[in-house]
């Protein structure tokens, strides 16, 4: 679905010009998958996601979503970042609606469409409260309704579930695969957990921590999800994968 050919990026800065934050980048991203990308801080992840989305223009290269190339913003893509972007003064409810209020046109279809989110990801119940009054799973939740809303068919995440203690995070991770699973949406995500990205992932990318930075590694993950579920984590080859990854991070290893 996803497509960067030869994408490069460099920031204008006043004191030392131009300063390069990807280059070389070739990736595709299939459709309907599950892929993570990892590597240490300030390696360029979250600008690599925000080119996907549309919200920055490489310097050089392409991005082709479903083979067109990506002109402004991506409409297909939903954005979810670290810190959910939920607005503190609106209601559980008006955050879900904003993007198709947004679009213009908000009709009974679209209300209809929030109420049933809100319901299917359990905090309908918390429709009139705001988001300093929820939980940090239900603010996941919520943000992920959110992105819903506007149907999007590809999902951006920028480390959605850094914030959460390890055993919500483990309860959202296999919330959002049962969401990715039924939607059988494309999802895209930031982490700096190497467990997570292999139990989340059907492909985990490794970004280097030079600069610029670029694509080092591509991993797939074989194993089939609906037998295996949570059994995942405790079985041997969750292990070895996480072993892989890790040799891939330090630069140990070459694996495809």
């Amino acid at each position: 679905m996803v497509e960067l050919s030869n994408v490069a990026l460099s920031y204008s800065l006043k004191r030392k010009g131009e300063t390069p934050a990807l280059k070389g980048i070739n990736v595709q991203f299939d459709a309907g998958k599950f892929s993570t990308i990892i590597g240490p801080s300030g390696c360029g992840k979250t600008s690599l996601i925000k080119i996907i989305a549309g919200l920055i223009t490489p310097s050089e290269g392409a991005v082709l979503i479903n083979g067109i190339p990506l002109e402004g913003i991506c409409k297909q893509a939903a954005l979810i970042f670290q810190d959910y972007g939920l607005l503190p003064w609106k209601t559980v409810r008006a955050n879900a609606e904003l993007p198709l209020r947004l679009r213009g046109g908000f009709n009974n279809g679209d209300r209809e469409k929030v109420e049933s989110l809100l319901a299917e990801f359990g905090i309908a119940s918390f429709a009139n409260s705001y988001p300093g009054e929820l939980s940090g799973g239900m603010k996941q939740r919520l943000a992920i309704v959110r992105a819903l809303a506007a149907g999007p068919r590809l999902l951006l995440m920028d480390e959605p579930f850094s914030s959460l203690d390890a055993l919500t995070r483990e309860d959202a991770q296999d919330f959002l695969l049962s969401v990715q699973y039924e939607r059988r949406l494309t999802i895209i995500m930031i982490t700096h957990s190497i467990e997570e990205a292999v139990y989340l992932s059907d492909s985990v990318y490794v970004m280097n921590g030079n600069n610029p930075g670029s694509i080092t590694e591509h991993i797939t993950v074989t194993r089939d999800r609906e037998a295996s579920g949570e059994r995942f984590r405790g079985e041997a080859f969750f292990q070895e994968y996480c072993n892989v990854l890790r040799e891939a991070c330090h630069g140990q290893g070459n694996r495809k």
